[in-house]
């Protein structure tokens, strides 16, 4: 249970509030880029060290997307409420979790806690992690903060459909399993 990549998790888990805080805050928006930028590297560093060193374990298959969804839902919120981003995006996301979510009751009663994280699903984490901190330090009104504000568009876009695209392969991944069930029974 208490192993390297767990510890990361609970490391990112603990960074919401301190990014939340520097985003609504003092608006220090660079620390909060910084907050972000640790919570990204330490997210893909659990996975690298989860894999190499064989530290995989059932918390971590649960730790590590919910703390991904919950630094999301974070960052979602911080910008929407800074007027960094549009509320119909915060929607757009949120709407995909719920459908993930509906999914859960009919993987548990067939004893799945959770689907096999997909290839795409963190890819689209990724374009999202690059994207959001790109979009708040492209905050202000100098030329080179315009270019990261349209850079981080770019990802947040791309991530996005990427993410709905990932939630698509997991309705049909869950489909698949169920109707597998219902054959055998």
């Amino acid at each position: 249970m208490w192993t390297v990549p767990n510890a990361l998790s609970l490391l990112r888990l603990l960074l919401i509030p301190v990014f939340l805080w520097l985003v609504l805050g003092p608006q220090a928006d660079m620390w909060a880029v910084a907050v972000l930028a640790v919570s990204g590297v330490t997210d893909w560093a659990d996975g690298v060290i989860a894999r190499r060193f064989d530290q995989s374990s059932a918390l971590g298959r649960l730790l590590d997307p919910l703390v991904d969804r919950l630094t999301i839902a974070a960052t979602l919120v911080g910008l929407a409420l800074r007027s960094l981003i549009p509320w119909w995006l915060v929607a757009l996301l949120v709407a995909r979790e719920l459908l993930l979510l509906a999914l859960v009751p009919a993987l548990r009663r067939r004893g799945i806690v959770a689907l096999p994280v997909h290839y795409l699903g963190k890819a689209a984490t990724f374009a999202l992690y690059w994207g959001f901190p790109f979009i708040l330090a492209g905050a202000g009104a100098a030329q080179w903060q315009q270019v990261l504000s349209a850079l981080g568009w770019a990802f947040v876009i791309w991530g996005t459909a990427l993410y709905w695209y990932a939630a698509l392969l997991y309705v049909d991944q869950a489909r698949r399993i169920a109707r597998g069930a219902s054959a055998r029974g």
